[in-house]
């Protein structure tokens, strides 16, 4: 018998009137779920039921009030769990009704314990596929594309990614603040994959969802629980259960939202729109904003005491001023992923290029980069005027006063050793910087050496 390596997250409820197999059956599944319930009667189960979330109903079909099946059949749309089916007394008639009516295994007693659990094995695996492919629809729909790590060897960036190494294996809520476009949800996404959370990142824009329908989209709703709800569907919190929500623009959320979201926080329960059952959640909530989140709170569109919930921690992402070292390794970056996309040839940066580029005041970040980048490899060029505004302007003291009888050669050896002094001897920050590789400059440094 083997037992699952990842922790367990799911839920079970076992229903059957005798103890000794209920006893058996908690044995053998516990190692595989979170909780476990069982029940000797089908009033017990749908006690058990209206109150808790299950993943999955291991049920026998004869139980002393009522048959197993007429009960599955009987719940109509609120069916949002998994069923297996267990009975001694079947024919092929009634397996076929039961899979008819929505079970997912149908079991023969007496039965091996491999084979019950291999059915298990398989509800739990088709649950995480669902759940899986639910966020990839909807990363996909939303245009976010699977993406590294925060780039960038400047100090403000490696400030960053050092609390985030340390604060990601923890289960604190943490809130990301920070200029628009300053890759706020990279650094959510890098939380969670050091995280080791076997659940899902889900990712949601506050802003971008009209308000009366924030607590549907992140607690789901029962089939009937307004205009439109023709069919009950799971939540957000749900999908990410087990792993990470990302809620950006936090501010954005009505302040009626923010009490419920409080509640789910402080209970670890949520209760879909129009249902009556609450279900357990394990999920880390982080959060982002542009705003300054002191002032939301001090003018009341902000609940202090969510607030204080969800800022246990603050990680400010610099703006790209203040990282003006990484913008030659961004612009080498996009231009490789974005040439690669567009299915045109990347630009070949020149250091004039990319120093002029740092003297731009960005007021867009990252993002404004990027889509700058994605100009010149569709124009084929640098479209310098773009830079102007912005720009530093550059004086003639600022020119390099070299001897007009030195050769090129002897020029650029000047202007590397000069790049290399400024990058205090650091020789792969000074390749990005001139925008060559660390092999060129290495080579370049040894065939001087060897020429003295």
């Amino acid at each position: 018998m083997t037992v699952p390596s990842e922790l367990p997250t799911a839920s079970v409820l076992i229903v059957d009137d005798e103890p000794g197999m209920c006893r058996y059956l908690s044995k053998a599944l516990a190692p595989r779920f979170a909780m476990l319930e069982t029940a000797g009667t089908l009033a017990d189960a749908e006690a058990l039921r209206q109150r808790l979330h299950f993943d999955l109903l291991l049920v026998d079909v004869r139980l002393p009030d009522r048959s197993g099946i007429e009960w599955h059949e009987a719940l109509g749309a609120d069916r949002r769990s998994d069923i297996i089916f267990m009975t001694a007394y079947a024919d092929l008639e009634m397996a076929i009704h039961a899979l008819r009516v929505g079970a997912s295994d149908f079991i023969m007693k007496p039965f091996r314990l491999e084979q019950l659990l291999n059915a298990v094995d398989r509800c739990l695996e088709r649950r995480r596929l669902a759940r899986e492919n639910f966020v990839l629809r909807r990363e996909a729909a939303q245009l976010h594309p699977a993406q590294d790590s925060m780039l960038g060897n400047s100090t403000a960036i490696r400030e960053v990614q050092a609390i985030i190494e340390r604060v990601a294996p923890t289960p604190s809520a943490v809130m990301i603040t920070g200029e628009s476009g300053t890759g706020k949800e990279l650094a959510a996404r890098d939380l969670h994959r050091l995280s080791r959370r076997l659940g899902a990142f889900v990712p949601l824009n506050c802003g971008a969802v009209a308000g009366e329908l924030l607590e549907s989209e992140l607690f789901g709703h029962v089939k009937g629980a307004f205009t439109g709800a023709v069919k009950t569907r799971e939540g957000l919190f749900t999908y990410a259960d087990g792993g990470t929500l990302f809620l950006d623009e936090i501010a954005e959320m009505p302040l009626a939202m923010q009490a419920k979201l409080l509640r789910v926080i402080e209970t670890k329960r949520i209760r879909p729109v129009g249902g009556e059952q609450e279900q357990p959640v394990d999920v880390r909530i982080v959060t982002a904003t542009h705003r300054d989140m002191e002032q939301e709170v001090a003018a009341g569109r902000f609940r202090e005491d969510l607030y204080y919930r969800l800022n246990v921690l603050t990680i400010r992402l610099p703006s790209l001023r203040e990282r003006t070292d990484d913008i030659a390794l961004l612009t080498h970056h996009f231009s490789q992923h974005l040439s690669h996309e567009l299915g045109l040839p990347a630009l070949p940066w020149q250091h004039d290029d990319l120093e002029r580029m740092t003297r731009h005041s960005w007021p867009g970040n990252i993002r404004e980069l990027k889509n700058f980048v994605e100009r010149c490899i569709l124009l084929g060029k640098l479209p310098r005027e773009l830079l102007e505004e912005g720009a530093s302007e550059q004086h003639e003291s600022d020119a390099i006063n070299v001897p007009l009888d030195w050769s090129l050669e002897t020029l650029e050896r000047h202007h590397l050793l000069t790049v290399l002094h400024a990058n205090d001897g650091n020789k792969s920050r000074a390749a990005r910087s001139l925008g060559v590789s660390r092999k060129t400059l290495d080579r370049k440094l040894a065939a001087w050496q060897d020429s003295m």
